[in-house]
């Protein structure tokens, strides 16, 4: 069951008419239609459904990784569509955070040093980002962990990483595709825990993908794609 209903404000994100179509040899396919679709600061959402129902495909349009073929997206009143590939991608890592199923770690760097990439991409000094970086593995319980490379570290540790690589710059919005999927049901449990508690902390919005019950018990509201829209599941 989901989290009780809290007190909402103007929506970060709002979503209108998004579709996304891709061409076959017997013509487009529809995979996303007249989708609508509005998140609030501080919420956490998942979107479940069947395999191969567009929901990657619609993190991916959230969260600028694609353009959609119809539709609107807006970012705290912030059109993302009308910016070109540039403008996009700095776009991305300001205001986005993304965790995949697959940690995407940088294998030469320290757990550290790939948390703190987004904010030194993003113009930040060493200094500057270190000691958020260093706040970050803490809270998510790898204080002891900073200086190790991937290779060293469990899956669970992995991801924990991963996700505080996604919140280093403090986004508005945080978009997950399963983020527990190769993760036994003990770490699982716990990360699902402390993404519940950062969602509280950070005050961000997070789009969560899952087949994981467990997981999708944690949001505030959960939501089935089915037919290329969003329903209450």
């Amino acid at each position: 069951m989901a989290q009780p209903a809290r007190e909402r404000g103007e929506p970060i994100l709002v979503a209108r008419g998004l579709g996304k179509s891709y061409p076959t040899a017997d013509g487009a396919l529809d995979v996303l239609s007249g989708l609508d679709l509005e998140i609030h600061a501080g919420e956490m959402v998942a979107v479940v459904g069947e395999s191969g129902t567009g929901k990657s495909t619609l993190l991916h349009l959230l969260g600028a990784l694609d353009r959609p073929t119809s539709g609107t997206v807006h970012f705290r009143g912030e059109e993302v569509f009308g910016k070109d590939d540039d403008a996009l991608a700095a776009f991305r890592n300001r205001a986005l955070g993304f965790v995949f199923q697959f940690h995407h770690l940088l294998p030469e760097f320290s757990a550290v040093e790939n948390v703190e990439m987004p904010a030194l991409i993003a113009g930040q000094s060493m200094d500057a980002a270190r000691p958020r970086a260093r706040g970050l593995l803490e809270s998510l319980g790898l204080g002891e962990r900073v200086e190790h490379r991937p290779s060293q570290l469990s899956g669970g540790e992995q991801q924990r990483v991963a996700v505080a690589r996604a919140l280093m710059n403090r986004p508005g919005l945080v978009l997950m595709d399963e983020p527990t999927g190769n993760l036994d049901v003990t770490t699982a449990g716990r990360l699902h825990d402390e993404l519940r508690r950062l969602s509280r902390e950070e005050d961000g919005a997070f789009v969560i993908v899952t087949h994981n019950p467990a997981l999708a018990d944690l949001a505030d509201r959960v939501l089935r794609l089915e037919g290329g829209r969003l329903n209450p599941a």
